[in-house]
């Protein structure tokens, strides 16, 4: 159960990190970019003289009959540099996105990870975060157009930026001040009755939950974390069992209880139209996929909430789960036969719905397989 404090701690990391890499991003992206130029057109390197004295000796004599290596050294400076300007103008422009360069980058190959066992990962680190000082990161060579290659320098030179110290440091205050941890399915851990065997594990799953949600420390790879004031929040069906079956001290510990009520037509309508990965949505786009453009009248939409209102006070209330069954049979057949109708446009009407499952729903037997 600790691992959802670890993982609370974790996401409150990226987003600090996010927030942080968000403020430098500008000066980030030109440092990328001149990180990006010094790829594709590099310096020339002064060549050093050798230390022996003996050679010293002869490159001094022979001097005055050789060409003179700085003015060389000067020229290809300054025809670089011209090179390097227009490399600039042509990157702004966009002109490169597909130029193919190489670059170093980070090793992610988890080399480490397959000797980790349960014990590192209830203690909150890994085998790779102990070793990792005496084990340096591994770079290998590869071949990226531009485009992700820049992201790429972005994302280095804006962590260069940022002092992931502090990110941690607040990180942990705010997870500790302002986290939230849902608890969801908490009922399938309730029973009254310990006749043994599976009652006596779900009480020890609630004993495990209750130090965490009264409030304790816990150990994370990032340091100490404290529960006290971390909102948990858990949710349960109750079907079988009953708040009032979860131990005496796990109830105490969710003073503030809420029962919600069964869906209605109305909030049918609004999970199949107004969410933005809404079904209807969906289903409309993946037969888009195949050139059929359907369209759902307000009528169909009105009698497939019906039906399904219908069927979860008939039957199982499972509440909007069973609208995926229902959509799915309703474009069965057009789905089935999409690859062959070609482009054209299809109207869902409510007759439409009705004539795909009135047999279904009348016929008791298979109406309880619309889950």
């Amino acid at each position: 159960m600790e691992t959802m404090v670890r993982d609370l701690v974790e996401t409150s990391i990226r987003i600090i990190q996010a927030e942080k890499m968000s403020v430098v991003q500008e000066k980030a992206n030109v440092m990328a970019e001149n990180r990006l130029v010094d790829i594709l057109a590099p310096l020339p390197q002064k060549e050093k003289s050798g230390t022996n004295p003996l050679s010293m000796f002869f490159s001094s004599t022979a001097h005055q009959n050789e060409p003179d290596d700085d003015s060389e050294y000067n020229k290809r400076m300054q025809e670089q540099q011209a090179a390097r300007v227009r490399l600039r103008e042509e990157l702004a422009a966009g002109i490169l996105e597909d130029k193919i360069v190489e670059m170093e980058v980070d090793d992610r190959t988890p080399v480490l990870d397959m000797f980790s066992g349960s014990g590192m990962e209830d203690m909150g680190v890994s085998l790779q975060d102990l070793m990792g000082n005496i084990f340096p990161k591994k770079k290998k060579q590869r071949r990226l157009p531009v485009s992700k290659a820049r992201k790429i320098l972005q994302q280095e030179e804006a962590q260069k930026l940022i002092d992931m110290d502090e990110v941690i440091s607040e990180a942990i205050s705010r997870a500790e001040q302002s986290g939230i941890i849902f608890l969801d399915e908490i009922d399938k851990v309730a029973g009254k009755d310990y006749r043994g065997g599976p009652d006596i594990s779900r009480e020890g799953v609630q004993r495990d939950i209750l130090p965490i949600v009264e409030g304790s420390t816990i150990m994370t790879k990032y340091g100490p974390v404290k529960t006290d004031y971390i909102l948990f929040i858990a949710a349960g069906a109750f079907h079988v069992a009953k708040p009032s079956d979860l131990i005496p001290e796990l109830q105490g510990r969710f003073p503030i209880r809420v029962e919600l009520q069964s869906l209605t037509e109305d909030d049918f309508k609004q999970i199949l139209t107004e969410p933005a990965n809404a079904l209807i949505k969906q289903y409309t786009a993946l037969l888009k996929t195949e050139g059929i453009s359907v369209i759902f009248s307000d009528d169909a939409i009105s009698e497939i909430a019906a039906m399904s209102c219908a069927l979860n006070e008939e039957m199982e209330n499972i509440g909007a789960r069973r609208l995926h069954t229902i959509l799915e049979k309703i474009l069965e057949d057009l789905s089935f036969s999409a690859p062959e109708l070609g482009e054209q446009q299809v109207t869902i009407t409510a007759q439409y719905v009705q004539d795909r499952l009135n047999k279904i729903v009348k016929n008791r037997d298979l109406s309880r397989y619309i889950l």
